[in-house]
């Protein structure tokens, strides 16, 4: 079974769900000794699928899958659908587009990833969001794949511990994207990823991946003199060549007028870290807990965006660290890390 000292560097691509992984920018990572991951949130089992027989093609080396976790949105949650929907409608009419006034469950198409991922297993499976049942994580396990745990807090360490995950992703408040708690409605806690590592290493005795912020070769010294395994970098490579980041986002994450991050729910309904921009500013503190409904309700909005190159409406995850991020094949940006950390 795969471990955190089989590759050759201890940089780990995060998974980036709606397009920035890529099968090419996970065989880049893996060329130059680190893991690369594949991004399963948002995709059908069948896509996933592809994405894996692609990534095989690409590289002969070990790889990740990351799933979502799904999870029941809480009622109150539910609740304060109709009056966020009713704050967006101006800016849908300004963008020509037509907002769901129903939003079904979305499970995530979870029981098919499952059943793929048991017929025709990868090295490593990563959750975000939660974590398996038992009886998913035992077949998982039997089928001779590593399982790797997000967690945000020791409670979340201890929990994954439990249910015998090999390694946990222990994720700081400044990465980009979405911060991983285990429930929606929960507000992340403000321990910074040093502070957090600390925290988890007395609770559990698993191997730790660092994880939010880590944009230089000291960062990522630092995270592993800290005693993490290896580290986990995701805004590092937005602007990779092998990354599937949009024009837009791409552009955004080098232009000055985008120099703060913010913590909001307002793209997706679960606290998530992107570049300040006007629609974060306009709906800051409105957006109910409702994930992934509120991510459905706010899509015809971003997507209108993203097609028309306006930023300011768009959902720009980013890590505190983005302003260091740079453009250039995923394997030199790899390799350049590595050398700047063990320096």
């Amino acid at each position: 079974m795969f471990t955190l000292s089989d590759p050759v560097v201890p940089i780990i691509a995060a998974p980036m769900a709606g397009g920035a992984s890529t099968p090419e920018l996970v065989a880049a990572v893996n060329q130059a000794g680190g893991l690369g991951f594949l991004a399963a949130g948002y995709r059908t089992a069948g896509v996933m699928a592809e994405q894996i027989a692609r990534t095989r093609v690409l590289t002969d080396r070990p790889f990740g899958v990351n799933l979502f976790v799904p999870a029941a949105t809480d009622p109150a949650a539910l609740a304060g659908l109709p009056a966020y929907r009713a704050e967006l409608l101006p800016e849908a009419e300004r963008w020509g587009v037509e907002l769901p006034e129903r939003i079904p469950p979305d499970d995530e198409d979870w029981a098919a990833k499952l059943a793929v991922l048991l017929a025709d297993p990868v090295p490593v499976v990563s959750y975000t969001f939660g974590l398996p049942t038992r009886q998913e994580a035992t077949a998982l396990r039997a089928a001779g794949t590593a399982q790797v745990a997000t967690v945000t807090s020791a409670d979340e360490a201890r929990a994954a511990a439990r249910l015998g995950m090999d390694a946990l992703c222990v994720q700081g408040p400044e990465a980009g994207g979405h911060r991983g708690t285990h429930r929606a409605g929960d507000e992340p806690g403000t321990e910074s990823l040093p502070e957090l590592l600390v925290l988890v290493r007395a609770a559990v005795g698993l191997p730790l991946i660092a994880a939010g912020g880590l944009a230089t070769g000291a960062d990522l010294a630092a995270a592993l003199r800290a005693g993490a395994a290896a580290v986990q970098l995701g805004t590092a490579y937005l602007r990779a060549d092998e990354a599937g980041t949009s024009p837009v986002h791409r552009a955004a994450l080098a232009d000055p007028r985008f120099e703060q991050t913010v913590q909001t729910r307002a793209f997706t309904g679960r606290v998530a870290r992107g570049l300040r921009n006007a629609f974060t500013d306009r709906h800051a503190g409105h957006a109910p807990h409702a994930y992934p409904e509120v991510h459905h309700l706010t899509a015809p909005l971003r997507a209108a965006a993203a097609r028309r190159g306006d930023p300011e409406a768009l959902h720009l995850w980013a890590g505190t660290g983005h302003a260091r991020a740079g453009a250039g094949p995923a394997a030199e940006i790899t390799a350049a890390l590595w050398r700047a950390a063990q320096r």
